[in-house]
């Protein structure tokens, strides 16, 4: 049973986040909290915890980490949806939705994290830059059509079993692909690519794309 703390101060974002949660038998809401002050004294109370928040709530980065830590809770955001995840994956956080987040990927997110891994939002907000991105150009180049598809997949928070799946491979293939990928990119796990990728925007174009018609192809039965 994995617990769950909810703290935003949304009172109907709350009640229907916690309505879905409850659908999971796997998952068990433990405290509510309507401001930062309750949030602190719940990831005390309940150590080893989901910490489901909001960002609205601005609470204090540096101290919501080292209690979060010492606790060995996780935290996921609920960030508004003109905000870039990038940043609260940036500052150690394991997971990021948006307030206009399914059900069904609210949950997905939770059990990623619960076990240990960490979610990318499938949608995320891409930085403008004036300058052109000679990096992520290089790397997109560098990348074969079957490794673009493997980080589009990555960006879209897949597990290797899903890629091996949509791609019809295994996933040692895929394990195997990742190392070049790694090696490529300069970044030493999926979490670091993802963020790689979305911040080299012609990269994070590319493979948008590539995301695009993979969907596409999943739809109409076609074979990647």
């Amino acid at each position: 049973m994995n617990k769950i703390i909810l703290a935003d101060s949304q009172a109907i974002f709350r009640a229907g986040t916690a309505k879905v949660l409850a659908m999971d038998e796997d998952l068990r809401i433990i405290a509510q909290c309507t401001d930062v002050d309750r949030m602190y004294h719940a990831i005390t109370t309940f150590p080893g915890s989901i910490v489901l928040f909001a960002a609205s709530l601005h609470p204090e980065i540096a101290r919501l980490r080292i209690l979060l830590e010492s606790s060995g809770s996780r935290g996921i955001v609920i960030a508004e949806n003109n905000e870039s995840a990038t940043t609260y994956l940036q500052q150690g956080f394991r997971g990021v939705v948006f307030r206009n987040v399914t059900g069904p990927t609210l949950v997905e997110c939770v059990r990623r994290v619960a076990v240990g891994e960490s979610w990318v939002p499938p949608q995320v907000m891409m930085p403008d830059s004036p300058e052109e991105d000679m990096v992520g150009m290089r790397v997109r180049d560098r990348l074969t059509p079957k490794e673009m598809r493997i980080v589009a997949l990555i960006v879209q928070g897949c597990k290797n079993r899903e890629i091996a799946h949509r791609l019809k491979t295994t996933e040692q293939v895929i394990k195997n692909y990742l190392r070049s990928i790694y090696d490529k990119t300069g970044v030493g796990d999926r979490l670091e690519l993802a963020l790689f990728t979305i911040h080299h925007r012609v990269l994070a174009q590319a493979a948008a794309e590539v995301g695009s018609k993979l969907e596409a192809e999943a739809q109409s039965g076609a074979v990647a």
